[in-house]
């Protein structure tokens, strides 16, 4: 299936998603602001600058894209058109994340990551959030 905007149009769509302050950040952070929690965004002395930082917890979380960091789900597809340069790119990110994730795990962090599907209905976000604050917790 070919793209149904121009080249430029779709570079123009695509300089458009934000890389932070996402709504999927956003919803977790007011969760975890509501029940107490303080935290730190998007922090640079953390490798892989975590989306949350929990320093009291030693705790990082990652907020993740289904497409943008290649889950299996099926939002994380990649597109038919230009399929080597998507490889690549989602590759490369796969490859970082896992890096970072081993590198905080190493330093002694837990690390936690989200998916956009696990927190797409309220639901979903109401069991997740649970499972978070019990890893969070957990010494």
């Amino acid at each position: 299936m070919t793209d149904i905007y121009s080249k430029s149009k779709r570079s123009q769509i695509m300089s458009k998603i934000s890389g932070k302050d996402t709504k999927l950040e956003n919803i977790v952070r007011k969760y975890l602001f509501s029940k107490g929690y303080r935290f730190r965004i998007n922090d640079k002395r953390y490798l892989g600058k975590p989306d949350i930082i929990l320093p009291k917890y030693k705790t990082a979380i990652f907020v993740h894209g289904c497409f943008w960091h290649g889950h299996s789900c099926k939002r994380g597809h990649l597109p038919e058109t230009n399929r080597k340069f998507w490889e690549k790119k989602i590759g490369n990110t796969i490859k970082r994340d896992q890096k970072n994730k081993a590198e905080l795990e190493s330093l002694g962090w837990k690390v936690i990551v989200i998916w956009q599907c696990e927190i797409n209905t309220k639901q979903k976000l109401q069991s997740r959030m649970k499972e978070i604050i019990e890893q969070i917790q957990c010494i």
